[in-house]
């Protein structure tokens, strides 16, 4: 379950929020070669002066920070074309300069990651980790 963390030191509109973050699962699911029910995304916003970067220069100030926890297993190549992915939405998506977006990934194991029915398995290439029933679930979905 990656869980993609955005900090921004501004308050887009509520539409752009929604449209960036559907966008973002989306990039993740295809650089990723994953399902798109188990990302989790954090929109958070800030004051102008709570986050600073000096690259922000070129954007006013305004910048955004992200935080993507992952699984383990995705390649250099991956994580790469994610965050390109991820800073070229951003910058359409709220006018910010490309070099003002910070992104910073942490890997965990799959066991990491838990949600009410099941534990997710480590990464593996075209998975989709909620596509099928947890293994060993009991009556209630649970293991």
């Amino acid at each position: 379950m990656p869980h993609l963390q955005f900090e921004m030191n501004f308050t887009p509109p509520t539409e752009a929020k929604r449209r960036f973050a559907q966008a973002v699962v989306r990039h993740f699911a295809e650089v990723m070669d994953t399902g798109t029910d188990h990302v989790a995304v954090t929109l958070r916003c800030f004051g102008p002066d709570d986050l600073l970067f000096g690259r922000a220069q070129a954007s006013g100030g305004r910048t955004m920070f992200v935080n993507a926890d992952i699984r383990l297993g995705r390649t250099r190549d991956q994580k790469r074309r994610l965050a390109l992915a991820t800073i070229d939405e951003a910058a359409r998506s709220f006018d910010l300069a490309r070099e003002a977006i910070y992104v910073v990934y942490t890997e965990h194991d799959g066991e990491h990651f838990q949600l009410s029915d099941r534990v997710l398995p480590s990464w593996s290439s075209g998975e989709d980790p909620l596509a099928d029933p947890p293994a060993g679930a009991g009556p209630a979905g649970r293991r």
